[in-house]
Formats: structure tokens, sequence, C-alpha cells
């Protein structure tokens, strides 16, 4: 009997130790933010289909358990690129992404846990470089900025997140972008000039626009004054004197009104009050 006890209890402490042993690779604790996928060796293989989630998970000793972080990530590269015209132009650019959840086998298969190093950076760079020499130094820098970052965006979105990567990229934002001293200040000179010049042309434009003002403002008085003078006809003038001296009789304040003394016949008002 006490044989038997000796044997369970050797049993089990070899059990005991196995488990310890293996426990990593039998106990899998997933954290908040991370995804596994499990390789199966000996029968399935690697099981893309099924991503585990944040928990306490059992595997048999013998299958694999990769885990990934899929929380967004930034990535800032610098890197000289070629403008359209050959001239290097040196640019910092900042890239926030993170694995398409339900397709981290997929992207494992791939590229592995390494797939920063192996698909991200690359296709950055490839699509910052691409794009770029497509514009001179000059739109780079100033003119045309905008436009590059936007189409640099959509270009490196649409690779990153295409049925064969599964990135989901968020924003990628150029921070800096540095041209040759000499390149740089032949630029800015030039845009100086040009501002320059278009600030001339306001004034001129301004001023030519007010003497226009000015001019049919004066040739509108001009017509209207001709209107007038036209239609103060000799006659017209005498009917509103009359008008005007039938008024003052009617007033209540003394006056002497000499009919017919007046010039053209009109009514002459002599005295005040």
């Amino acid at each position: 009997m006490k044989n038997q006890y000796s044997t369970f209890a050797v049993v089990g402490v070899i059990i005991i130790l196995f488990l310890v042993v293996l426990s990593s690779s039998i106990f899998i604790t997933i954290k908040p933010g991370e995804k596994g996928v499990i390789f199966r060796k000996f029968s399935t293989g690697l099981d893309k289909n099924n991503v585990y989630g944040a928990g306490f998970h059992v595997i048999a000793p013998w299958n694999e358990m990769y885990l990934y972080d899929v929380k967004e990530q930034k990535v800032d590269e610098n890197m000289d690129v070629l403008d359209k015209s050959g001239l290097s132009v040196s640019v910092d650019v900042s890239v926030r992404f993170n694995p398409m959840h339900i397709k981290i086998g997929y992207l494992h298969e791939k590229f592995g846990v390494n797939y920063v190093a192996k698909l991200v950076i690359p296709e950055v760079r490839s699509s910052v470089r691409k794009v770029m020499g497509r514009y001179t130094a000059e739109e780079i820098y100033s003119t045309k900025r905008n436009e590059v970052e936007a189409a640099i965006i959509k270009e490196t979105k649409a690779i990153l997140s295409s049925e064969a990567n599964n990135i989901d990229m968020r924003a990628l934002l150029i921070r800096s972008i540095n041209l040759p001293e000499q390149i740089k200040g032949a630029i800015e000179n030039k845009l100086k000039q040009e501002q320059e010049a278009l600030a001339y042309k306001f004034k001129l434009e301004k001023e030519t626009s007010e003497a226009e003002r000015k001019r049919r403002a004066a040739l509108g008085e001009a017509k209207a004054n001709a209107i007038i003078n036209s239609s103060l006809t000799p006659a017209l003038l005498k009917m509103r004197g009359i008008e005007a001296t039938i008024k003052l009789a009617e007033s209540e304040n003394a006056k002497v009104i000499v009919i017919g003394s007046g010039k053209d016949g009109l009514p002459l008002i002599l005295g005040n009050n």
C-alpha cells in the first residue's frame, strides 16, 4: 500500500513539475489592447480566422500563441527624397496606425510580428518618394504643400489598408520639409517678390476702381444737371414764381405786392412784417 501511495506521490510531483515547466506555454494571458493568433503545430497550422481577445486562455503545450499589440502606434521617419527636377529634399514624416484586429492571422502569415519594419515603414517611405517625385521643390516647400500631403495620405492609406496588408492608417503628417539653404533662400525671395507684386497690383486695381467710381459719379451728376437745366423753361419758371407769390400773398405777414413790376412781368414782393 505504501508503495502504491509512493507511486501516486511521485506521479503527482512529476505532473506538477511538468505543469510548472510548461505553464508559460499552456496558460496564456492576453492583456487589453492585445490580440492573439494560434499556430497548431500538429494539426491545422496557423488559424488565421480565429483571433483571441483579452483574457486568460489555455492551449496545448505544443501549440504557439502569437500576441499582437493592436493599440494605435506611431512611427517617425526622416528621409531624403528627390523632387521632379532631381533636387534632394529632406522630409520628416509621422504616421499613426494599428493592425486590423480581425486580420491579425493574415498579417502574421505574410509579415510576422515584425510587420512594422517589414511593411509599414517601407510602404510609407515608398509613397512619400513617389508622390514628391511628381512635384518641384518649390511646390513641395510652399505652393502645393497641402496637395502633396493629401496625395501622400491617400496613396499610403490605400496601400496599407489593402487586403494584402491589413493595416489601418489613422493619420500621416509631414512635420517638416528641409531644402538646401541656397534653394530655400531663392524660393523664399521669389515668394516675397510675388507677394509684393500682388500687393502692388491690388493697390493699382483699387486706385483704378476708385477713379472709375468718381468718373461715373461725375458723369451721373452731369447728366442729372443737364436734365434739370433742360426742364427749366421760362414758362415753367414763371409758373413756379406765380405759385410762390400766391403762397406769400396768403401769408399773414405784412407785405406789399406790386403786380407786374418784376422781371418777365412777375409780381414784386415789397416789405416784410
